[in-house]
């Protein structure tokens, strides 16, 4: 076993070296799907983070304020079915933070999200 394996077998990255960002395109219709009128945008903010912390694996996410607005643009009930975001995993130097990372999700301005590939962003 190398010196950064655990018991378990799992390789032990270091994640202070992990500071990347990406662009994805989020299927917010399917995530969407079934959920009352009321609660949709809600549950947007909710499905955004929840896809940045698989993304990403940080349980610490942070939505960019106008990516707020562009999924409330349309109301409660006019989720987009696709958004394009970034989201960047970044450097936590806050004093007494319980993690070293956090994610940043921020909107991209595309005309159509629909079909394009996740595409690593040079900051």
């Amino acid at each position: 076993m190398s010196t950064k394996q655990k018991a378990t077998g799992k390789t032990q990255r270091s994640a202070i070296a992990d500071v990347v960002a990406r662009e994805y395109t989020i299927h917010m219709h399917k995530r969407m799907h079934g959920v009352t009128f009321k609660d949709r945008a809600p549950r947007a903010i909710k499905e955004i983070k929840k896809f940045a912390t698989l993304a990403m694996g940080t349980t610490d996410v942070r939505i960019d304020p106008q990516l707020n607005k562009k999924v409330w643009e349309q109301g409660v009930k006019g989720v987009q079915y696709r958004l394009r975001v970034r989201i960047s995993r970044k450097r936590n130097d806050e004093e007494g933070a319980k993690e070293k990372l956090y994610s940043y999700v921020q909107a991209v301005n595309v005309k159509n999200p629909k079909g394009l590939p996740t595409v690593v962003v040079e900051e």
